[in-house]
């Protein structure tokens, strides 16, 4: 005959005790989980009406002395004051490097190519696509963070693509010194439309003048179903120092007065009119909405869900 193994309370409690000791122990015996880093999904989409809109991250890197790029015609006390306000540091500033893939349903249209052919062929098929779909490449304007995914060693990245710019960037760094124009860009030229403000690089994508970070630089206005995006490119390039501060010069711009004439006018609209756009630098993923906010300053709203839906 088999006895029943009896259960006091001061032995439930022995045991209950004991288990606290050998959790401790499972756990010192794991090793740590490793420390990974800062990381990013490197493509986010979107739709504008039946349209996809795909940001690609293809590169991110610190910039040290941001007042050497910022706010050139403001002095120290100011920058920093504007920046501490804002919670931004003024040792270095994050610079974000994002080209554009808009697929109207019947072309996929690529908008400038990053620093190199790499990153931003590995954030195109990150998001589903490869080099050889691209039908279109527009190049917003020529500085070599657009234009540098062109080729690598003279072979093109986008075997199968068109090319497009504007006639005015174009002829303008053609008639320059420039050894990434000469490199990337000349080889091209038999291959490219050159567009003027209001021609159309695909259906429902639209070329705007925005002239004075370059001498053509161009932003695209991308339609359909009521829905509106600005592919802005380069005309401001902080979602603070920028937009905040749309006067205030910029050590990349072209043609400071320019520049800045054009950051107003189409952040007015944009505020105006609650147009969602994609600046090349703005902060990953790159779209956001533009409010104004005081006397001459806008405000960057970081884009949610708008274009989700």
């Amino acid at each position: 005959m088999s006895t029943s193994p009896k259960f006091s309370r001061r032995t439930a409690l022995m045991g209950a005790a004991a288990l606290p000791l050998a959790a401790a122990t499972a756990t010192t015996a794991r090793a740590a989980a490793p420390m990974l880093g800062v990381a990013q999904s490197n493509f986010r989409r979107v739709k504008v009406g039946k349209f996809e809109v795909t940001t690609l991250l293809a590169g991110t890197r610190a910039v040290e002395n941001p007042h050497g790029i910022f706010g050139l015609n403001v002095d120290d006390e100011t920058f920093n004051t504007v920046s501490a306000d804002a919670g931004l540091s003024t040792d270095a500033a994050q610079f974000f490097f994002t080209p554009t893939l808009v697929n109207n349903g019947s072309e996929l249209v690529l908008f400038d190519t990053g620093l190199s052919g790499a990153g931003t062929v590995a954030a195109i098929e990150a998001a589903g696509y490869t080099a050889d779909q691209v039908d279109k490449v527009v190049i917003t304007h020529m500085h070599g963070d657009h234009i540098g995914g062109l080729s690598t060693d003279g072979t093109p990245t986008f075997a199968n693509a068109a090319y497009m710019t504007g006639a005015t960037e174009f002829d303008a760094w053609a008639k320059a010194d420039n050894e990434n124009f000469e490199g990337k860009v000349r080889p091209l030229a038999e291959q490219m439309t050159m567009l003027d403000d209001g021609g159309a690089a695909a259906s429902g994508i639209t070329a705007m003048a925005a002239f004075g970070h370059t001498p053509g630089h161009m932003t695209y206005m991308v339609e359909d179903g009521g829905t509106q995006l600005v592919i802005g490119a380069d005309f401001a390039n902080h979602y603070v120092w920028s937009l905040a501060h749309p006067d205030w010069e910029v050590r990349f711009d072209m043609d400071k007065p320019a520049a800045a004439a054009t950051r107003k006018r189409l952040l007015d609209m944009m505020a105006a009119d609650k147009t969602a756009f994609i600046g090349y630098h703005m902060p990953w993923p790159g779209i956001g909405y533009v409010e104004k906010n005081g006397e001459g300053g806008y405000r960057y709203v970081a884009h949610s869900y708008q274009l989700m839906l």
